[in-house]
């Protein structure tokens, strides 16, 4: 389903929010990095460097994907990263003749202060480097304060060096334009619907504290505690309790520091750690009953992603070769999922259970030429092609004597496997016999068995 979200053919533009500078650059490597990973972090530099080209230049994503030498699956991971992360916003445009293009925009990471003083990101950095490294990159951005003892602000106001003058001109061409200036960080896009805040106040309403005591805590501070150490509203008025000084004020310090040690005493001594929970949509629709066996082999081929069909022909996980070679047919030929996959079949049928590129290549340039767009094509145009070649083998390559050893017929797993309760997928047996299963694939694609002697 990965093809839904995202193509080698859709183009993309980038936007800088403001010019980045050597200390986002800082902040990106040491505090982001470690939670988002290097790929993340190589994609936002790659379009930062895009980006800062005077002119706007269009890509397609296959210029991403040779110049990180990434497959589209991971580019998409490391997309969605930096959407997560708070450094990248994704906006889709898609145009009468259905094609997509994104628009890119590059947003500044928190500076040092932010980052550690929001809960989540702080927290995710120590469980991810450690508590030593952690207090050395803290000690490296900590600023010295001004000792006022020693020093007296002596500096003058814009007023004692600056005399107001008439500006109704320089107003007049300035007015209702947007001018590019430093972003302030948006920080990490979280949403607070899962937390029940009503819930929450009406605990503490019966202990009689008042919603006022929370007026130096945002609402935002509560759900970020309650999301990182997996507290209930019900946990989070504890916290609170505990959080509270002798004015009955809670500050967002020592609510962090209360929900930590709440957690500690009731959850685990470890912190928690990030862990992606994103997830490609799948096609969870059942197939249609009463389906013939040609109409099932086609449903199949279009609703199964390459690699998963690979992995469930070759019990093993697919090389990345063979996935690259997939997205290079779809972009040069602009093949449907389905009909690369009933090619990859063919080839492997064909080649001794191997995908070679220069043979893919060519079955793939016959097929454009032949318009095949659909699966049921791409199948018929196939079976038509086996029944030349095992003629081919048979006429021509047909032994003299008796002597001579039959030619080796090819090994090749089924391609659909049929399964009479559709809801369970196939299962290869510990018995599993190769001919066996090399007549019934035959017998599903229609095509004749032949002898070769």
């Amino acid at each position: 389903m990965l093809y839904t979200e995202l193509q080698p053919v859709d183009s993309f533009q980038v936007k800088l929010a403001h010019p980045f500078s050597f200390y986002d650059r800082q902040m990106i490597t040491l505090f982001y990095q470690p939670l988002i990973g290097s790929e993340a972090v190589s994609l936002f530099l790659t379009l930062w460097t895009d980006a800062e080209n005077m002119e706007a230049q269009e890509h397609t994503h296959y210029y991403l994907m040779n110049i990180l030498s990434f497959p589209l699956q991971r580019i998409f991971e490391a997309r969605i990263s930096l959407e997560a992360i708070g450094l990248l916003r994704t906006y889709k445009k898609t145009d009468e003749m259905e094609n997509r293009s994104f628009l890119y925009e590059l947003l500044p990471p928190l500076d040092a202060p932010s980052f550690f003083h929001d809960p989540l990101l702080s927290t995710f950095l120590f469980s991810k480097i450690g508590e030593q490294p952690y207090r050395q990159l803290r000690s490296r951005f900590l600023q010295e304060s001004i000792n006022e003892e020693m020093y007296q602000d002596i500096s003058r106001t814009f007023l004692d060096v600056f005399q107001p003058a008439r500006g109704d001109q320089a107003m007049e061409l300035t007015y209702g334009l947007e001018f590019q200036g430093k972003t302030v960080a948006p920080g990490i896009p979280f949403y607070m619907s899962d937390f029940n805040f009503e819930l929450f106040y009406s605990g503490l309403s019966e202990q009689m504290i008042p919603k006022s005591s929370l007026r130096s805590i945002s609402q935002e501070m509560i759900a970020k505690l309650s999301f990182l150490y997996t507290l209930t509203p019900l946990d989070m008025q504890k916290v609170v309790m505990i959080a509270m000084d002798e004015n009955h004020q809670v500050t967002e310090e020592r609510a962090r520091k209360a929900a930590a040690e709440f957690y500690k005493m009731n959850r685990s001594k470890v912190p928690p750690r990030l862990k992606k929970a994103f997830a490609l949509p799948v096609n969870d629709e059942p197939m249609p009953e009463d389906l013939s066996r040609e109409e099932e082999l086609v449903y199949y081929l279009e609703n199964i992603s390459t690699i998963d069909m690979l992995r469930q022909i070759t019990d093993k996980e697919p090389l990345s070769v063979d996935i690259n070679l997939a997205e290079e047919l779809i972009l040069t030929h602009e093949f449907p999922i389905g009909v690369v996959n009933a090619l990859f079949q063919y080839i492997m049928l064909r080649n001794d259970m191997k995908i070679t590129k220069g043979f893919a290549e060519r079955i793939a340039s016959h097929w454009a030429s032949k318009k095949v767009e659909d699966v049921k094509t791409a199948l018929e145009l196939a079976r038509k092609e086996h029944d030349k070649y095992m003629k081919w083998l048979k006429e021509g390559k047909q032994p003299n004597t008796g002597t001579r050893k039959p030619i080796r017929e090819e090994k090749v797993p089924e391609w659909f496997a049929k399964r009479t309760n559709k809801s369970k997928k196939a299962e290869t047996p510990s018995d599993f016999n190769v001919e066996e299963e090399r007549r019934k694939l035959m017998k599903e694609l229609g095509i004749q068995e032949t002898e070769v002697k």
